[in-house]
């Protein structure tokens, strides 16, 4: 093995464990996040809908029945599904919620709706966002490291397919999307504007599989660290156009004054 090669791949190999270690707190961060909001939120549906029948009876019984649409639709469910508020807030779903907290998404589709869901949902954030800056940023410089030293140009070809392409078909196959609108909620989503318009792994109407909503999480964290690192890209190719305009400006302008400090001296020896 070429002994620089074989120094650089020691190199990472030393600086890995220490990402994996930041991984793990990070995903048991997350998932633990996602059981106690599970534990919180998914019995409050089911308590309001006996309590308003209990407490109104038959009286406002048309803006009883709103109020449980309301709050069932900002619990996630539908008219459509047959879930019940538990088995939307189940773990899985739950952890994926939670991942969209840390990572500042917040597609707005469901919300914590009791009091100590909402008080949990801050302390989570308050904590969980620091830590999710941190590591998407020891995770993009780790891959910034690796095209810079192995010099790896085919890598965001591959990144580009494995971060867009392939959630694409994915998205077209699971959720009825057209492509336009697969690569719009990519973007959308990794690039933390989260609109919520679209949403994946959110149709009560389909019966999706218990890897999708893992996968999604997965894609999510591993795509938010590469699109960072592909705008610090655009963001230094930027800068590089503006410094080729600035010394081009100034080479300009330094031609003209050549070109007055000849003429300056003819009119002085004319005078």
């Amino acid at each position: 093995m070429h002994p620089v090669f074989s120094g650089k791949l020691c190199q990472f190999l030393s600086v890995t464990p220490s990402i994996l270690f930041l991984g793990v707190i990070y995903v048991a961060y997350v998932l633990v996040g996602g059981l106690i909001f599970w534990k919180l939120e998914g019995w409050y549906l089911v308590f309001f809908i006996v309590s308003s029948c209990i407490t109104n009876k038959y009286s406002l019984l048309a803006i009883t029945v709103l109020k449980m649409i309301k709050a069932a639709s900002l619990s996630g469910l539908s008219p459509d599904s047959n879930d019940t508020a538990d088995g939307f807030w189940k773990f899985t779903s739950s952890s994926v919620f939670a991942a969209t907290v840390v990572t500042t998404i917040g597609y707005g589709n469901i919300i914590p709706l009791t009091t100590a869901g909402q008080i949990f949902c801050v302390l989570f954030a308050l904590f969980g966002i620091p830590l999710n800056v941190v590591i998407l940023n020891r995770v993009g410089k780790y891959m910034l490291a690796i095209e810079r030293n192995f010099s790896l140009k085919m890598m965001w070809w591959v990144l580009t397919f494995l971060y867009f392409v392939v959630p694409m078909l994915l998205f077209k196959e699971y959720e009825g999307w057209s492509y336009a609108e697969a690569i719009y909620y990519c973007f959308i989503t990794l690039s933390t504007i989260g609109f919520g318009d679209y949403v994946a792994d959110h149709n009560p109407a389909i019966n999706y599989p218990e890897w999708y909503s893992c996968l999604m999480a997965a894609w999510i964290f591993f795509g938010l660290a590469w699109l960072a690192l592909l705008i610090n890209h655009s963001i230094d190719l930027l800068e590089s156009v503006n410094a080729y305009m600035r010394g081009r400006q100034n080479a300009q302008t330094q031609v003209e004054e050549s070109k007055e400090q000849p003429e300056k001296g003819l009119k002085g020896e004319e005078t």
